[in-house]
């Protein structure tokens, strides 16, 4: 669909890390789920820093290879946790941001290579 910018879309990366890093207290997941938690908001912060957005300073990876791996991560994300049946708060919490991934990913403009361009003063 392509209706989400690369510079929102940036924003939206840093509010699923701090959603991630607050989930273990949030939802008291505790053991591997927490450290699951723990693990994709490192994940997601440091392939958000490492993504080349169109329009901002060179990184290492392109913004259609951090497209790729959302998609995975999102179903991933839907899928696990009904095959491993983990407890009521991670079963809801992973799935539900695993669908919230898919649904940014569907909506995200991944082909967008403009630089945004500001008007110029009106005299």
């Amino acid at each position: 669909m392509g209706i989400l910018p690369p510079n929102v879309h940036r924003i939206l990366d840093y509010l699923a890390v701090i959603i991630f890093a607050l989930a273990p207290s949030i939802f008291h997941l505790t053991g591997n789920t927490r450290m699951l938690a723990y693990a994709l908001a490192v994940i997601h912060l440091v392939v958000t820093l490492a993504t080349q957005f169109p329009g901002s300073a060179r990184r290492p990876l392109p913004y259609g290879a951090h497209g790729i791996i959302e998609l995975v991560i999102g179903l991933a994300l839907v899928v696990v946790p009904l095959i491993r049946h983990w407890t009521f708060d991670a079963g809801k919490f992973f799935p539900a941001m695993g669908v919230v991934i898919l649904i940014i990913w569907a909506i995200t403009r991944y082909r967008d290579t403009t630089v945004p361009v500001t008007a110029p003063p009106v005299a």
